[in-house]
């Protein structure tokens, strides 16, 4: 017997990749629904490559009861408006947004970093998955954390325009094209120019100088992981279409090397190992995408600090980062918490 699932912005990037990976993972489905805005309703969507079309329903109108799991794509004033009625309504909400991941009555999720946490979400029938550059590092950390107890992790991330959604991938698409045929550029949905080029600068910028997606990486890996560790991260835009890179150093409370480091990410849950140290041995973005793994390359001791490790990370964004976590939150609730039949 399957559930009743919902994806709330099933035509943008991430709720058409959820749908992709439901299909692809067999996700138990006795209905599903496929909501977005007015724009949309009444367009048709597949279901991952079934061959099944899904008639777009306005969420404006949706009832929720009767429901199961709700996955949320739509951002934060969407989530504002419509996931504490569908949790009212009986329906669990898993979000993709930023909107819920510091309220403490919300769990924050990665399934193969802390999955009792998962507990928590009948304060409010709503989940919360992390921002897709913290999801892919706290599995990369949290092998490396239980063996060796992380106390510093300085990051630098290489992000892709997807992570800006659709228009962010137009934008990086026709500055290319525009480049090449020498017609003008005027950005629209960067600060700068992003063909050819790198912006130090993801969302919103704090009091502090950082900006508000380096603040996420901050407070979503102390929620996540541990709240002792210090985390310092600088946010990247960078001319890729998908797939987040990042470059971590870490420091360790005790004494680790980067073989042992290695053999400990090789065996860990959601990691995939690729690290020779010969040209091509590691993975770039291109090599990521269409993957659920979080690729870890470049395992090397750091003479400056004690106890010092060095790694590289890259993952699919719109997978790991977003749809394909949420729909392993959906199957964790599933195993733990939702008892069908």
């Amino acid at each position: 017997m399957g559930y009743r699932v919902v994806v709330v912005g099933a035509t943008g990037n991430v709720g058409r990749e959820m749908l992709n990976v439901l299909a692809e993972r067999e996700f138990p489905i006795e209905e599903l629904a496929a909501l977005a805005s007015s724009r949309s309703t009444g367009d048709e969507i597949e279901f991952g490559e079934t061959g099944r079309m899904l008639k777009v329903k306005n969420v404006e109108h949706f009832d929720f009861t009767g429901w199961d799991i709700a996955l949320f794509a739509a951002g934060s004033d969407v989530a504002k408006a419509y996931a504490a009625k569908a949790g009212a309504a009986g329906c669990v909400v898993i979000d993709n947004s930023s909107f819920y991941r510091m309220d403490p009555d919300v769990p924050l999720i990665v399934p193969e970093v802390n999955p009792d946490a998962i507990d928590g979400y009948k304060a409010k029938n709503i989940i919360a998955n992390p921002n897709c550059s913290t999801a892919q590092m706290v599995v990369a950390l949290k092998p490396l954390h239980d063996a060796a107890r992380i106390k510093r992790v300085v990051v630098s991330t290489y992000q892709s325009v997807s992570g800006a959604g659709k228009q962010g991938m137009d934008e990086l698409f026709e500055q290319s094209r525009a480049i090449f045929v020498g017609d003008p550029i005027e950005p629209r949905k960067f600060t700068r120019q992003i063909a050819f080029n790198v912006i130090p600068h993801i969302d919103s910028f704090l009091d502090d100088g950082s900006t508000k997606e380096e603040w996420k990486m901050v407070v979503e890996t102390k929620k996540i992981l541990d709240p002792k560790i210090k985390v310092n991260a600088t946010c990247v835009r960078v001319p890729v279409f998908v797939g987040h890179s990042e470059s971590i150093n870490l420091e360790f409370e005790e004494e680790i090397s980067a073989e042992q480091a290695q053999d400990i990410l090789r065996e860990a849950p959601g990691v995939m190992l690729i690290d020779k140290r010969e040209d091509g041995g590691y993975v770039t973005p291109i090599e990521a995408v269409g993957d659920g793994a979080t690729f870890v390359s470049r395992v090397r001791e750091d003479p400056t600090v004690d106890n010092g490790l060095s790694l590289w990370c890259v993952s699919d964004n719109l997978r790991k980062g977003a749809a394909l976590n949420a729909v392993q939150i959906a199957e964790l609730l599933g195993r733990r918490c939702l008892k069908k039949g």
